[in-house]
Parts: C-alpha cells; structure tokens; sequence
C-alpha cells in the first residue's frame, strides 16, 4: 500500500502543482495589464497627434486674418507695435523668486511709527522710533533671520536706445 513518503511526495506535487499554477495565472492578469496599458498609451499618442493637427488649422494665418476681418467691429483688434515688445530682462521676477516678507519687521516698523506718530509728526522721529524700537528689541534666532530674508526688491533694468530691428532679442531660452 502507500507508505508515509509517497503520501508527503504526493502532497508536495499537488502544492507546486498549486503553486505554479497561481503564478501562471497571476503573470497572464499582469500580461493583460500591459497590453492594456500599451493600448491606452497608443490611444493618448494618436489623441496627442489629432489635437495637434487641429491646432495646427485652427491657427492657419488664412484662418485667423478671415475671423479679424470678420470680426473687427466686435473686437477691435489692433496691429502690436513694435514698443509693446520686451526684453526678456524687463519681464518679472517668477513668483518662487518673490522675496518673503518680514512680518515681525513690519509689525515693528508699524508700532515705531505709530508711537512716532504719537509723539511727533515728522518722518525723522518715525524712522528714529523705528531703529530705536528695533535695537530695543532683543536679538532672537527668529530677529537675525527676519534681518537675513528682507531684500530689496529687484527692478526691472531700463531700455536703450531704440535697437535695429535685426538686434531685437525673441525671447527665447537659449542664449
């Protein structure tokens, strides 16, 4: 009859054979995955290319001058000039370049002025009740960094002189 190791080596086949079919059947669910991914990509190129194609009829120099003729009394549109161009120098500072602003230095400024204000109506004695006020206060970590963070806040730089059309910068990246 059956002994003790045929009945653990029968019992070893059914678990791999248990086993490998789990796997066999986890990697086709994980092969459908991807030739579903696959389509869903093929699909978001083939959108990416038809709305590109659209754009490129919707902004037809033929299209847009019928609309402006069509449309000139609605809109009132007129031609740029040449002065409403600007230096990519001359634009401003992105938002993440925007220098903090010191909230306790404001809330002394403002108390200095106002005890100032109390005492004497001259700018003077306001900006001397401001330094007073602020050597007044003790030195904190928070103090020397507020200091640190308040920067001048940068402008943009003059125009020249009137520059030869071929000298125009566009305004783009590389420099």
């Amino acid at each position: 009859m059956l002994k003790t190791f045929d009945l653990v080596l029968i019992g070893v086949m059914t678990a791999t054979a248990a086993v490998t079919y789990t796997i066999k059947h986890r990697a086709e669910l994980k092969l459908e995955e991807v030739h579903r991914l696959e389509a869903e990509i093929k699909l978001e190129k083939d959108t990416i290319d038809l709305l590109k194609a659209d754009w490129a009829l919707q902004s037809q120099p033929n299209r847009l001058e019928r609309l402006v003729r069509a449309y000139n009394d609605e809109l009132k549109l007129q031609p740029t000039e040449s002065t409403a161009l600007v230096h990519a120098k001359e634009l401003p500072m992105l938002k993440s370049e925007v220098p903090v602003p010191d909230v306790t230095e404001a809330k002394a400024s403002a108390k200095g002025a106002t005890e100032a204000g109390a005492k004497s109506a001259t700018v003077a004695s306001a900006k001397s009740a401001t330094v007073a006020s602020a050597k007044s206060a003790p030195d904190t970590a928070k103090g020397a960094q507020a200091t640190a963070k308040a920067q001048p806040i940068p402008m943009p730089a003059p125009r020249g002189e009137a520059e030869d059309a071929d000298q125009i910068e566009t305004g783009s990246v590389e420099e």
